[in-house]
């Protein structure tokens, strides 16, 4: 009997010096995947499906861009692997931009030969270590700052400090709860003077453009790349793979990462209080879950709504964008309510003045989850990359959902909606506990069981969420931004996204336009502050230097020559 031919090689093309060749060959070949490494690119066998690139030390940011987009032209349609030697120094924004279909930072053999296969099936696949543990050049010498600009500096640099010491406190979380609330308490006040010193810079900033460049020189290869991370860039390590760059790979890729990280939400590091804090750990856990499970049901129901949608008389097919919105807004009630019964539970019951009561139905009975959320920004874009898999606009750019920059928004989007709506629903749940005492015990962490700290942190939130509505959000929507936040490292952080928001400037009521107006208002006097202090100060140059300089010079003439003559008459007396 015959037997049967072997199936065929793979055949990689490998860029690396000649030590890393003969590792990463040997990794290579050692996998058993019939992979045939390629060293020469003349050598004529075949076409390479897949394109390493192993960089032994880094270069400089625009010659590995053009060098990458190089390899990528003269090797189409074979993706490209980009492997980074441990402390780079490459920003991690200039990394996401690169055309590259894998990042590896020092990759181990078994990360490496599992991310081969993820790209030869047509994957992608980011792994970057945390940037703060790479070594950073000394920062250059910078503008000579006056007196004002040191002391903004030196604020900012005292409040990172204090703001670093809290964070290294509560990791890992103190045993004792006081500790752990003093210590979120002080990290609450670090973020809200930092917030309001930066605030009252603000016309300083108009009136003194010279005080205004405060940034520190980063490193040549960070400054190259882009500078900062982009928002939806947490700090830490990112790890990215996305085995299908259709919809529904995009979506089993964001869910497994935001899985990941709502089981171990455990701190608040928002800066701002948040009913979900109130929730006992593992109901926290539950409701972002259970928030999770809502979403993709609802994803799988809006993508139906798209296929049952008729065509139109015309043969053009009906708008996606709007039908896809019609159903969003009219789902998102529902969906609240479910995730609130997956929270309860369905047939939990517990006794209410004497009674066993389910809690699922009471909760629900006395719950108002069908207002709008505000502060969500329009879901067009999200809805339609997750259903349908079509571009968006990240930071200027339209970009293709499974590029990493747009896998990230995406993500920050999703973790921005699954944590206002748990806000809204842990809301509704502290108002039904502060009714049913017995309930308490069941959801909430065990120092809001007495009566005088749930009411407490009932009047605290709603007194942020008056001042956050008559005060910081005129203010967030006049200068275009929107907070959103995002599950981190094991804690919820909130970011700011830059966006015009002037339709909701219109909307705004009476007393949040004064608020506008106020803004506007010290915005238009800044510069004229700035002559009147610039005036003063040149009045009183001239007055110390040529009135009162003249004067002291005159009155110490007249002493000199007062001795003199005193010394004078002495001597001749003598």
């Amino acid at each position: 009997m015959a037997r049967r031919p072997p199936p065929p090689s793979v055949p990689l093309l490998l860029f690396a010096e000649p030590l890393q060749q003969a590792g990463l060959r040997s990794w290579l070949e050692a996998a058993d995947s019939g992979w045939r490494v390629i060293t020469d690119p003349a050598a004529p066998d075949g076409a390479p499906k897949l394109v390493l690139w192993s960089l032994s030390a880094p270069i400089e940011p625009a010659a590995l861009d053009e060098e990458l987009r190089l390899l990528q032209e003269r090797w189409q349609p074979a993706p490209v692997l980009l492997l980074l030697p441990r402390r780079h120094g490459y920003a991690t924004s200039f990394l996401l931009r690169l055309g590259a279909s894998g990042l590896l930072e020092d990759p181990q053999a078994s990360a490496l030969n599992e991310a081969v296969r993820v790209l030869l099936a047509g994957g992608r696949v980011v792994e970057l270590a945390d940037p703060t543990a790479q070594a950073v050049p000394e920062p250059a010498a910078g503008p000579v700052l006056g007196l004002g600009g040191w002391l903004l500096v030196s604020g900012l640099q005292q409040i990172d400090a204090e703001l670093r010491v809290c964070e290294r406190l509560l990791d890992p979380p103190p045993a004792s709860p006081l500790s752990l609330l003093l210590l979120q308490g002080r990290q609450r006040e670090l973020l809200c003077a930092r917030h309001l010193l930066l605030w009252l810079w603000g016309p300083l900033q108009q009136a003194w453009p010279e005080a205004s460049s405060l940034a520190v020189e980063a490193s040549p290869l960070a400054a190259a790349g882009g500078g900062a991370a982009a928002p939806a860039v947490g700090s830490g390590a990112l790890a990215i793979t996305l085995r299908q760059r259709s919809a529904d790979g995009l979506w089993e890729a964001l869910r497994q990462r935001l899985e990941e990280q709502a089981s171990q939400t455990s701190d608040n590091r928002s800066g701002q209080l948040l009913a979900l804090d109130g929730l006992a750990p593992e109901r926290r856990r539950d409701l972002l879950l259970a928030l999770l499970e809502q979403f993709a049901q609802l994803r799988d129901r809006l993508r139906h709504v798209l296929m049952d949608a008729p065509a139109e008389r015309s043969g053009v097919p009906p708008l996606a964008a709007e039908r896809l919105l019609q159903a969003w807004r009219t789902l998102q009630p529902d969906l609240r309510r479910e995730a609130l019964r997956r929270l309860a539970g369905t047939y939990v019951q517990l006794p209410r003045e004497g009674v066993l009561t389910p809690v699922a139905e009471r909760l629900l009975a006395v719950s108002d989850l069908s207002e709008a959320e505000p502060e969500l920004p329009d879901p067009e874009a999200m809805l339609t990359a997750l259903v349908q898999a079509t571009p968006m606009l990240v930071e200027g750019r339209l970009l293709p959902p499974d590029e990493p920059q747009a896998l990230l928004y995406l993500e920050l989007l999703l973790a921005n909606w699954l944590i206002r709506n748990a806000e809204r629903i842990s809301a509704e749940v502290l108002a039904a506990c502060a009714e049913w005492p017995e309930l308490r015990r069941y959801l909430l962490r065990p120092e809001l069981l007495s009566t005088r700290n749930l009411e407490r942190l009932r009047n605290q939130l709603n007194a942020q969420q008056r001042w956050s509505s008559w005060v910081v959000r005129p203010i967030q929507i006049y200068e275009s931004r929107r907070p959103l936040y995002q599950l981190q490292a094991g804690a919820i952080a909130c970011v700011d996204l830059s966006e015009p928001r002037d339709r909701e400037l219109r909307q705004l009521g009476p007393l949040q336009q004064l608020v506008t107006l106020a803004l506007e208002t010290r915005d238009a006097l800044a510069p004229q502050l700035h002559g009147l202090v610039r005036g003063l100060g040149d009045l009183l140059v001239v007055l110390l230097t040529q009135v009162v300089g003249r004067a002291i010079g005159l009155v110490g003439r007249g002493i000199l020559q007062g001795m003199g003559r005193g010394v004078s008459r002495d001597r001749a007396a003598q």
